[in-house]
């Protein structure tokens, strides 16, 4: 399979901004055992704007552009030399690509992405994309990376999109607020209903939460790939998502292969 898997700010580091290195080391083995397991993955990946939060010892995430920006810029190298030296540890090569709202809205520029992408897949690496926050302006930007993940696993003609949330899936009320909240394994059609179970973002760090999923789901239902929700803390899941076991919330397009 073709996979796509987007990870979070709040699953890639600690409330202070710091890497979760056991939880990043993790993810990282899983990821370069299911290639090696002959699935192709593209990860898609925040966390540059938040580690660089805690690289610059911040005392909150900033919320002035130039600040965003620069913060994204100390981040995202960090971001990069961790995920580069995890999976050369277990011989995969990591391809970084930066992109913006432009590059995926114009037809030359995002033709030239996906020819890249497709042949970055092709030399057996592995893609690690992440939103251009050191340029990206309001009026360029995608905004968060549960869209852009759903784009890019449009763009790659992935048979599965994994958006790993700091949750276990879509719940019937917050789960965090109601312990009487259940999970909600399978949904093909995204009605008025589901929608308004989307409550506000989690993580102070993060900028997304479950409507920009269901956002990303919309995009999958429609474009003919399954989309999940699954929990960020325990990326040993991923073998069993890879397997078909039900884990998560389930979005299956009807028009899936």
């Amino acid at each position: 399979m073709r996979i796509v898997v987007k990870v979070g700010t709040s699953t890639l580091a600690h409330s202070t901004g710091r890497l979760n290195i056991r939880r990043v080391e993790q993810l990282c083995q899983v990821l370069s055992d299911l290639k090696n397991a002959g699935h192709q993955i593209i990860l898609v990946s925040s966390g540059a704007i938040g580690m660089g939060v805690g690289k610059l010892s911040l005392a909150y995430r900033p919320t002035d552009m130039p600040t965003k920006q620069a913060a994204a810029a100390v981040g995202q190298c960090e971001l990069m030399y961790v995920y580069d030296k995890l999976f050369t540890d277990y011989n995969h090569t990591v391809a970084q690509m930066l992109l913006t709202g432009e590059d995926l809205e114009n037809d030359d520029r995002r033709t030239n992405f996906e020819n890249t992408l497709y042949r970055l897949l092709e030399l057996g690496a592995l893609p690690v994309i992440n939103e251009n926050d050191t340029i990206a302006t309001e009026e360029i930007a995608v905004g968060d990376n549960d869209t852009l993940a759903a784009i890019v696993a449009k763009c790659a003609g992935a048979d599965l999109l994994v958006l790993l949330s700091d949750i276990d899936g879509l719940f019937t009320a917050d789960p965090r607020k109601n312990p009487a909240a259940k999970l909600i394994r399978f949904v093909d059609e995204l009605t008025p209903e589901i929608y308004a179970l989307a409550g506000e973002k989690g993580s102070d760090l993060a900028c997304g939460g479950m409507t920009t999923k269901l956002k990303a789901a919309r995009t999958a239902l429609e474009n003919g790939f399954d989309m999940i929700i699954s929990n960020g803390e325990r990326p040993a899941d991923l073998y069993a998502i890879a397997e078909g076991k039900p884990l998560g919330t389930l979005f299956h397009s009807k028009l899936a292969h």
